[in-house]
Order: structure tokens, then C-alpha cells, then sequence
């Protein structure tokens, strides 16, 4: 409604500088994701700047900055006289998010998945008996919080997801160790990826699946560091499986 004799405000406008910018992120993403794909394998040379700034209606500049981005997180290298490549898989900074987020959103592979897990297989079960041994009553209640959540919301309607995450990321933070707590979240998009495919793999096992963090919660909560590890251990084999199951289906619904 406007007020009768009020100056107009004045509109806030971007800043161009913004404006690149942002359109730099949108060109990185869309090239970080058919790279992971292969659309670019490892040692293509990309296309020339002016067919790919028609391509995404950019000003040179922009494209530079998106390259720029990508340089940074190891995917592709420019060389003087050979043009832009993308750089050998075992180089790309799979710990960078926007990396791992592309993974999740480029069809991840079994092969993807089993290496995530293998990481997750080293660090959570300690974490959990780190944070068994911390019984810290304040990291402890947020872990049970996040439990009961699941719960509330384990027909998969709600915050199940986040509330997963949140039991896991809670986990990490119980051990009092900040380097753990860092990398919960430089791979937090990585893993929401994997609970939400666990969860759609294990949809027939749900209560199964909820009572094993449930487990986790107790031991932990009793300061228990042996059945800790060893319940977390379970968990995420039986989590790998109901991610399998899934990205499986997932398949043949596509080839039918």
C-alpha cells in the first residue's frame, strides 16, 4: 500500500560485479557437472572461449571466473598453447562440496558410493566410541534429539533426512575433536545424498533400520565405546546395501 505524500524509496540495485559473479557460479556448476559425468573426460580439451560463451551467453569475463572456480577445485587446467583440460580424476578436490554435490546430482555410481562408505566406515564407528568415552551430556542430548526425530518422521514424510544427518553430524561434534567436526561438514551434501538413498533402499526395513541408531544412541549414552563402534559398524554396512538396492532400481526403472 502506498502512503500519500511518502517519498518513493529508492530500489536497491545488484552490483554488476554480483551479478558475474553469480552467473561465473551458475557456468561452473553446469560445466563441474558434465565434467563428473564425462561429458568432458580426463584430458579433454574444452571447447574454445567464444564457442563457449555463446554456449552460455556469457561475457568472457564471466567464463574465466567459472573456469577460474573450477582451476581452484583441481577439475580442469589451463596450459599455455594446449588450451583448457580437465585434469586425471585421482587430482579433483573430492573434499570441495560444490565436488561432492555434483557427484550427488551427476547419477553417482556403486563405484562412488562404496568409496564414500569406506571413508565413513574409518571414521564413524571411532567417532562413536570417541563420543561414548566423552559422554558429554549436551552433544549427547542433540544426538537424541536428532533420534527422536527420526522417529517422529520415519515413514519418510517430514525432516527424516536432516534429522539423520543431524544424529550423524552430532556424532562427529561429540568427540570433541574439531578435525572430525570439520570434515562432517566439508562431505554434509555427500551424505545427505546417501541417507536419502539409504532410506528409499531400505523403505521396507525402516523400523529395522531406526532401531540400529537407537543402539548407537544407547551405547553411547551408557558409555560404551566397544558396542558403539561395533553397532555404528553394522549401521553403515546395512546402510551401503539399502544404497545399492536403490541406486540398482533406480537403473532398471531408467533402461525400461
Amino acid at each position: 500500500m502506498t502512503v500519500t505524500g511518502a517519498p518513493d524509496r529508492p530500489r536497491r540495485q545488484t552490483p554488476p560485479e554480483a551479478i558475474e559473479r553469480n552467473i561465473s557460479d551458475q557456468v561452473a556448476a553446469a560445466l563441474g557437472r558434465e565434467i563428473i559425468r564425462g561429458v568432458h573426460p580426463p584430458g579433454a580439451q574444452l571447447p574454445n572461449s567464444d564457442d563457449m560463451c555463446a554456449r552460455f551467453q556469457v561475457s568472457r569475463t564471466a567464463l574465466r571466473e567459472a573456469y577460474s572456480l573450477l582451476s581452484a577445485k583441481a577439475l580442469i587446467a589451463a596450459r599455455p598453447k594446449t588450451g583448457t583440460r580437465v585434469r586425471a580424476r585421482e587430482d579433483w578436490n573430492l573434499f570441495d562440496p560444490d565436488v561432492l554435490a555434483w557427484h550427488m546430482q551427476s547419477s553417482p555410481t556403486g563405484a562412488f558410493i562404496a568409496d564414500l562408505f569406506v571413508l565413513r566406515q574409518m571414521v564413524e564407528p571411532a567417532a562413536a566410541a570417541l563420543a561414548a568415552e566423552a559422554k558429554s551430556r549436551e552433544t549427547i542430548d542433540r544426538i537424541g534429539d536428532a533420534y527422536a526425530r527420526m522417529a517422529e518422521y520415519k515413514d519418510g514424510s517430514g525432516e527424516l533426512i536432516e534429522a539423520d544427518l543431524d544424529f550423524h553430524m552430532g556424532i562427529l561434534r561429540a568427540t570433541g575433536n574439531p578435525f572430525l567436526s570439520a570434515l562432517g561438514g566439508l562431505i554434509r551434501a555427500s551424505l545427505y545424498a546417501a541417507f536419502r538413498y539409504s532410506w528409499e533402499g531400505a523403505a521396507r526395513i525402516q523400523d529395522s533400520r531406526l532401531n540400529q541408531h537407537l543402539l548407537i544412541l544407547e551405547a553411547i549414552r551408557a558409555g560404551e565405546p566397544d558396542i558403539a563402534r561395533e553397532r555404528m559398524r553394522e549401521l553403515l554396512s546395512d546402510s551401503l546395501e539399502d544404497v545399492r538396492v536403490f541406486l540398482a532400481g533406480a537403473k532398471s526403472s531408467r533402461e525400461a
